[in-house]
């Protein structure tokens, strides 16, 4: 797409709720000076009459036809009208990405962001932003820690209330939600509730929901940090155990933009605590059982990362024409004929794989491959306190194997 040509750069225009009246001068005199005007209908429809350019719609899907539709107007002076600030969720960031980011200039405007902390008295900085455009609004559980500040940009007038649910099923029903409606505007209008008493809807679909997030009596609350609870996980045995698992995922060294596999998922718990660890990350869970790609699917649900991407198979072969990752996990099927072989062949350089074994077999799967391949080789052994008789001892856990080695 770098190869499309613009005698100048595309400009785009962030434009509010009250429309032409609440642009700047340098948007207005790039509005009507373009050739060519691409944005939603809403926004189209707030420009007046009199400015001169050919006004094209946002087709459906956009992305995919982006950078054709930039291509059909090379050559003339294109502006791009977005919501409020277009790097903020907005479709600037994309127009960069294509076109480089000296041939985009953007007239910014107040985003719905700036506009919500304002009328809520919240120091933007304080404030965690989530989308529910286009986006699954189960990951909003991740963010779910008592007096944290969210806000939600709504996908349409039914958003808080879904919202709401969510809160109350995690447990967060004493949450104060604001729907704050019509930003910018003299429609402009708030509501004001707790999510298990939410009942009213906003009436606007051009609205943002804030949360001040509040537990109820007897909620567990969920770090990001690696080492959730065991029976945090609907699981049926097939579960690297809380000790194990945060050794683990200390090995996979969890990075914003890194892919993992976790193959032999079980119940997802070593891609779900990847994914939790940053929302820039991303996973694959690949598992051969339909009942337990179904517990990973909504054990990711549960625990605020539905983007888990689960994949029904047995390994080498399920893992054939998935992305290349960062990281690899072989926690099932690790002796299995050709696991490791293409899982390491796949492994981007300066990638991690990790894997762990409670079995003979498997222990010496692992140091076979360690002897190929170099890494480390760690015997992990936890004991707990348990009754013994009368009186109370120590009782050991199966111990695990632990293979870590970085791909050069």
């Amino acid at each position: 797409m770098r190869s499309t040509t613009f005698d100048e750069p595309v400009t785009v225009v962030g434009i509010g709720a009250d429309g032409w009246a609440g642009l700047g001068e340098r948007g207005r005199d790039a509005l009507q000076h373009a050739q060519v005007i691409l944005g939603g209908q809403r926004h189209l429809d707030l420009l007046p009459a009199a400015v001169p350019a050919q006004r094209v719609p946002w087709p459906t899907p956009l992305l995919p036809a982006l950078p054709g539709l930039l291509a059909a107007h090379a050559g003339q002076r294109v502006c791009v009208l977005a919501s409020g600030d277009p790097m903020w969720f907005g479709i600037g960031s994309h127009l960069v990405q294509l076109l480089g980011p000296d041939r985009v200039r953007v007239v910014t405007h107040p985003s719905s962001i700036a506009l919500a902390c304002a009328r809520m008295g919240w120091p933007v900085e304080q404030v965690t932003v989530r989308s529910a455009v286009g986006r699954d609004l189960d990951g909003i559980r991740r963010d779910l820690v008592p007096d944290r500040r969210l806000l939600v940009l709504s996908q349409d007038a039914a958003t808080s209330a879904a919202l709401a649910r969510i809160l109350a099923d995690a447990g967060y029903g004493p949450s104060e939600m604001t729907v704050l409606a019509a930003l910018g505007t003299d429609r402009e209008h708030r509501v004001d509730g707790r999510a298990q008493e939410w009942v009213t809807e906003p009436g606007d679909a051009l609205n943002i929901v804030a949360v001040r997030v509040a537990a109820a009596a007897g909620t567990r609350v969920l770090a990001t940090m690696p080492g959730l609870p065991d029976d945090a996980f609907d699981h049926d045995g097939a579960l690297t155990k809380r000790e194990a698992r945060a050794l683990a995922l200390s090995r996979l060294a969890p990075t914003a933009g890194e892919l993992l596999w976790d193959v032999g998922a079980g119940s997802g718990s070593i891609a779900i605590e990847w994914l939790r660890s940053d929302p820039a990350t991303s996973a694959v869970a690949v598992e051969s059982r339909d009942d337990r790609a179904d517990r990973i699917a909504g054990n990711a649900r549960t625990l605020g990362v539905p983007q888990l991407r689960v994949v029904r198979g047995r390994a080498p072969e399920a893992l054939a024409g998935l992305p290349a990752p960062d990281a690899v996990f072989v926690g099932g099927g690790l002796t299995a004929p050709g696991v490791f072989d293409a899982a390491w062949d796949a492994l981007r350089p300066g990638g991690r794989l990790v894997a762990h074994a409670v079995t003979l077999e498997g222990e010496r799967e692992l140091a076979d491959q360690a002897t190929r391949r170099g890494g480390d080789l760690t015997r992990l052994s936890i004991e707990r306190v348990a009754p013994l008789g009368s009186f109370t001892g120590w009782a050991p856990a199966r111990p695990v194997v632990q293979w870590a080695v970085r791909k050069s």
